[in-house]
């Protein structure tokens, strides 16, 4: 297959190439690819993260400059409250706010469903790890499947929700 040019795909004159699509368990899924992935990261650093750093910051240790003393204790807060809150938000609904913005999916990878409240606990406290290495976080842009290192280390997978409206 001949490889397409952006100006095609933009007038018109040829399709966009699918994402990667998989059968499992006799189903098809549709991987998210990393750009979806990314942004739905940074809706969920500004939806989730910045609130929580406000808080932090201003609330609960009183200012920047007492985070500035206490920055290990800050990011504690900081992190604790933010696996938390994703955990929440992915056992209700498998979707964080930036999931939900781009119509992705986390599920576990050998039942097709979303994954128990241990996993998705499990796999939030690894993409902390995971961010650490940055190596975890780089992961997804060499594999076909484009999973992180706490995908691969949870089994779930972050997938495009099918369209049940269209």
């Amino acid at each position: 297959m001949a490889k397409q040019r952006f100006r095609d795909v933009k007038q018109g004159k040829t399709t966009a190439v699918e994402p990667k699509r998989t059968k499992k368990g006799g189903q098809e899924r549709r991987y998210a690819t990393a750009g979806e992935k990314v942004k739905a990261f940074l809706t969920d650093s500004f939806m989730l993260l910045m609130p929580i750093m406000y808080t932090v910051f201003y609330l609960v240790l009183g200012s920047r400059e007492a985070f500035a003393e206490h920055k290990l204790a800050g990011w504690l807060y900081i992190l604790v409250s933010l696996v938390v809150v994703q955990t929440i938000f992915m056992y209700k609904s498998g979707q964080t706010p930036g999931y939900r913005a781009y119509n992705l999916e986390v599920i576990d990878e050998s039942t097709g469903k979303r994954p128990t409240l241990f996993l998705i606990l499990f796999r939030n406290l690894t993409a902390i790890l995971s961010a650490a290495t940055l190596f975890g976080w780089t992961l997804m842009f060499f594999r076909k499947d484009r999973k992180n290192l706490h995908d691969l280390l949870s089994n779930t997978v972050v997938i495009k929700k099918p369209c049940t409206s269209c």
